[in-house]
């Protein structure tokens, strides 16, 4: 199997941790050929400190390089259409941050266009190829859980110096950043899309949410409880409940420790990158780039673990969990 080879889109914070993860696999299998950043200074910098071969100024030239197989897309939220966009006019496979999009309708016609362009794309929900999450969707296929009755989640911090949430602009707002990963856990386990939700909030000053609650009620009976703060730290456990029995998932969003079924706790062992990483376990992102060279490679044009109906349903919810609380962007005009 060729190895996949990656270009990355914006030399972020999280664009660090994922080249670090990545750089976990040997070069057989995943090579980073090239970073575009807005200007050439942060493109060097980053290719300098990842051993990157190429540094581009803008983001055209990556898309015209024809040794690209594929890009990771790490710019901010209501920049991922537009990039998206471009990168598949020149036949690139793409990995795509969280939020896919601003909005189901951006989201649609994005994973259409990647259709029709017969190329690959998954919006990056790494949670999901955790070996936690793997354990916990064999044990719900297994019918250990009995009939599963709630998800209870919740994930907060204080975030009043993070641009990227507070602003308007920059897409921000804890259901777009942080309300993905509540969603996509209740998705996960129930499998199917909410007939009805309710929710309620808080929003800033910009006019996005800095806080929601909310409850999703699934045609199984199935209830999902979700809780998102940019203002204060919740628990950040998932919590899921069955008639025979409980299962946590400590730091959900990103887990290497869980609480079993039986109550023993148990702990995975994820990798270490040769630099720091940024944010917390982003060794766990290398999951998701193997997901997609496996697939890349195989002619899949979607993963099933995030197929394009899953970030649909969750962009779904996103939508009206904003419309509920108030919260419009541009994009939705």
């Amino acid at each position: 199997m060729a190895p996949l080879r990656w270009g990355i889109v914006s030399a972020g914070l999280i664009s660090h941790d994922f080249v670090n993860a990545v750089g976990i696999y040997p070069e057989t299998e995943h090579k980073v050929l090239a970073i575009a950043a807005r200007n050439q200074n942060s493109a060097n910098e980053f290719a300098k400190l990842h051993g990157i071969p190429i540094a581009y100024e803008g983001y055209d030239k990556l898309a015209k390089d024809p040794n690209i197989d594929a890009v990771y897309i790490g710019v901010i939220n209501p920049m991922h259409y537009d990039i998206g966009i471009l990168m598949l006019d020149h036949g690139k496979h793409i990995l795509c941050e969280k939020p896919l999009c601003m909005n189901e309708k951006q989201a649609r016609k994005l994973l259409n266009y990647a259709k029709a362009k017969k190329l690959f794309i998954m919006e990056a929900i790494w949670s999901r190829f955790f070996p936690a999450y793997i354990e916990l969707k064999e044990k719900i296929n297994n019918g250990e859980f009995g009939e599963i009755k709630e998800v209870e989640v919740e994930f907060g911090f204080p975030l009043f110096s993070i641009d990227r949430v507070q602003k308007k602009n920059l897409g921000g707002g804890t259901i777009l950043d942080l309300g993905v990963y509540t969603i996509q856990i209740c998705q996960w386990v129930f499998g199917q899309e909410p007939a009805s939700i309710k929710a309620s909030g808080k929003v800033n000053d910009e006019g996005v949410d800095i806080y929601v609650e909310a409850e999703l009620k699934y045609p199984n009976g199935g209830v999902g409880k979700m809780k998102t703060s940019g203002i204060e730290k919740l628990s950040n456990v998932a919590v899921v409940k069955g008639t025979k029995g409980t299962f946590t998932l400590h730091d959900f969003w990103c887990p290497i420790k869980i609480t079993n079924i039986d109550g023993n706790i148990k702990t995975y062992e994820i990798g270490k990158g040769k630099l720091d990483f940024k944010y917390q376990n982003s060794a766990g992102l290398r999951f998701e780039a193997e997901e997609v060279r496996q697939c890349v490679n195989a002619g899949k044009l979607e993963p099933s673990s995030v197929s394009h109906n899953d970030s649909l349903i969750i962009a779904k919810i996103q939508d009206e969990l904003r419309k509920q609380i108030g919260v419009k962007y541009p994009e939705d005009d």
